[in-house]
């Protein structure tokens, strides 16, 4: 498969614009329509419908898009591992959610992985939590940095760090039976957190924002107010500048981080190792 054609494919479906997604790849319009039609042909059937004005993915099209993106996520980890310089001596992929990413403790473990093994490059994605469990068991990765770790036969985890998310208000002075007049900014941290969360019946209306990422929900914490739960580390320097207040009374989650990976990866003894060593360290 081509990955030139996947490419265009992808930037298609994003612009859902042929001239759009041409000025992005630095093509002409013609070329972006031939690499479609190549791609139609290699797979058998069309992948967007074409009305005037209204380019939309067909539904052989809409199951094509998680195929293109693994495909070259595949490839790009591919072409770096292969192309690894005399200086590195292998390559740890590592995937969590945005959310995940945005914790200062994922980067604090990068330093600690690059400081206690500075030959291995690293790579880090990002995933959704649907894709985490693939991810892993099709080597589209080598670990994992989530809050909660998949379901899987062979699956190896160890703690990071634990944190605790806070339920925050722009308004001063509120407590639990105060906030059901504010607006609920929901932060999605997965089953678990959403469970915890249904049984706090003050905060059991439509959030006026849910996001998947903390940057967004503090932002419009900040900006426009309402109440909701963020990451004790992010909400702190807020809470004292005085911007956003701890609710009264208001339950904190605790969370762990862990790294997960699977003992019959290939890479599985030197993960253990580095695990080891980290322990030894902390």
């Amino acid at each position: 498969m081509d990955t030139d054609l996947l490419r265009t494919f992808l930037e298609v479906n994003k612009t859902r614009h042929f001239g759009k997604a041409a000025t992005n790849l630095y093509l002409t319009q013609s070329a972006v329509s031939f690499r479609i039609r190549q791609l139609e042909i290699k797979l058998g059937t069309p992948v967007f419908t074409r009305k005037r004005g209204d380019l939309r993915l067909t539904s052989a099209g809409e199951r094509f898009v998680p195929y293109a993106e693994s495909i070259l996520q595949t490839w790009g980890r591919a072409r770096q591992d292969v192309a690894l310089t005399g200086s590195y001596q292998q390559q740890l992929t590592v995937g969590a959610t945005s959310l995940i990413w945005e914790m200062d403790s994922c980067s604090d473990w990068l330093e600690q992985v690059e400081a206690r093994q500075p030959d291995w490059a690293l790579r880090t994605d990002s995933l959704n939590r649907q894709q985490i469990s693939t991810a892993l068991l099709e080597k589209q990765v080598d670990v994992v940095l989530t809050t909660e770790p998949p379901k899987l036969a062979d699956l190896q985890q160890h703690r990071i760090t634990s944190f605790e998310l806070l339920l925050v208000s722009s308004e001063p002075d509120q407590d639990m039976d105060t906030i059901g007049e504010l607006q609920v900014v929901y932060l999605d941290w997965g089953t678990r957190f959403g469970l915890e969360h249904s049984r706090i019946m003050t905060l059991q209306r439509t959030p006026i924002l849910h996001s998947h990422a903390c940057q967004p929900a503090l932002k419009f914490l900040l900006n426009r107010g309402g109440v909701g739960y963020l990451p004790s580390t992010v909400a702190e320097p807020w809470i004292e500048a005085g911007a956003l207040h701890v609710v009264k009374d208001s339950p904190a989650m605790a969370n762990e981080l862990y790294l997960v990976w699977l003992s019959i990866s290939d890479k599985h003894e030197d993960i253990e190792l580095l695990v080891a060593s980290l322990e030894k360290e902390s």
